[in-house]
């Protein structure tokens, strides 16, 4: 029987947030997985963001009492309380996946291989502490030693080169929305492998979009609902491809 592969999935992170935290785990940049790599980019974008005063209705996109909960978390990120990555983020993608739902098995394998890609912290581990904040892959931060630019294009370099060396040996299964998946460039020469999951509507086969966010959820929560066959890259194809939905259908592309 061959060893088990590590399976790390890839998720977006989400605009709903769970706020407060653990106020024990004051969060720092280098805090994480992912914290020695990605810390000083992390220290970069919260100082800027504590000099916009948390960022301005148009960097963020949103406004009245939602303007003024990421103002404040955006203008205090470090040393302000945390909760787990997988905890935190509450949108669609998150509450269909309904992590606290599976076995405990299930629950802690799911904390340690799924990867957020995120616009404030490059990427997180499932486990890792994670502030409440708001900036999207889309925004344009302008701050001291940072040329305004998208954190799509500011974080491709750093995140790609993170994620490949901390998957390096491991299957990576990517369920990011098209405007993440730009970020990360899988290196086949490190991972052991990687495949890109869509969903497409039965009907005319175009890309789900929003409304497929719900089943990604569900997607996934299929795929961290076993752990004991994803030994290597045709039992996660098999895992995958045996989701069923009424709406949407699978589509994988493997590197």
């Amino acid at each position: 029987m061959p060893a088990q592969i590590n399976m790390f999935v890839l998720l977006p992170p989400s605009e709903g947030k769970e706020d407060g935290g653990q106020p024990r785990t004051k969060w720092a940049p280098t805090m994480g997985a992912f914290g020695k790599a990605l810390g000083a980019h992390r220290k970069t974008l919260a100082a800027a963001l504590c000099d916009a005063g948390g960022g301005s209705a148009t960097l963020l996109g949103v406004s009245g009492k939602h303007l003024a909960r990421a103002q404040a978390a955006n203008s205090s990120l470090i040393g302000s309380p945390t909760l787990v990555a997988c905890e935190r983020y509450s949108g669609v993608v998150w509450s269909h996946l309904d992590l606290p739902t599976l076995t405990p098995a299930q629950h802690s394998f799911a904390h340690d291989h799924i990867v957020v890609v995120s616009g404030l912290l490059g990427a997180v581990l499932g486990s890792d502490p994670t502030p409440d904040y708001k900036l999207k892959m889309s925004a344009r931060l302008e701050g001291k030693g940072l040329p305004l630019q998208t954190m799509s294009k500011f974080w491709r370099e750093p995140v790609t080169t993170a994620i490949n060396n901390f998957c390096a040996g491991h299957i990576v299964v990517d369920v990011l929305p098209q405007d993440h998946r730009g970020i990360f460039l899988p290196d086949s020469s490190q991972l052991k492998g990687y495949v890109a999951v869509d969903l497409v509507t039965k009907l005319n086969g175009k890309a789900g979009g929003h409304d497929a966010k719900a089943a990604k959820g569900l997607l996934v929560r299929h795929l961290f609902s076993t752990t004991k066959d994803l030994r290597t890259m045709d039992h996660i194809l098999e895992r995958i491809k045996s989701f069923s939905h009424p709406q949407f259908k699978v589509v994988t592309k493997v590197n």
